[in-house]
């Protein structure tokens, strides 16, 4: 659990070391929660790397996404059909290269956060808070 309690992991995009961030995770955490970290670590890069604009566009998307899971009824508790309805959403826009993707993927893995049944659920639940924090707070931003 080290590498989940590292502050650097949030930032680790931001500093250009995802891929070597990811692949220590890897080696110390269950696989889920690193594949769960390593796809967080896309959408906080594709954050990270966007203007303004691209910030309230990912902003708009996860959105769109809490929206269409407030929409889809848990299967006996589990939070599947909402997860697997952004990733379909997530799996178009990453197709298209568009950075709103991360929107889409942030919602998916808050999701399956919110189940409280993954290795390092609480850490990673901080991190999306402050990547969802992170966005919102840009469509407040004027633009220039």
């Amino acid at each position: 659990m080290a590498i989940l309690n590292e502050p650097e992991v949030a930032s680790a995009a931001s500093q250009g070391k995802t891929r070597a961030k990811a692949q220590e995770v890897h080696e110390v955490v269950p696989d889920e929660t690193a594949d769960l970290l390593m796809a967080l670590l896309f959408a906080v890069r594709k954050i990270v790397e966007s203007g303004v604009e691209g910030k309230r566009r990912i902003a708009k998307t996860y959105r769109e996404a809490r929206s269409l899971i407030a929409t889809i009824d848990r299967d006996r508790g589990s939070a599947r059909p909402r997860i697997e309805a952004c990733l379909k959403h997530f799996n178009i826009h990453k197709n298209a290269d568009d950075a709103a993707a991360a929107g889409w993927m942030l919602a998916a893995i808050q999701e399956r956060v919110s189940e409280r049944d993954l290795y390092g659920w609480r850490r990673l639940k901080e991190i999306v808070d402050v990547a969802v924090q992170e966005l919102l707070l840009s469509e407040q931003l004027p633009v220039h």
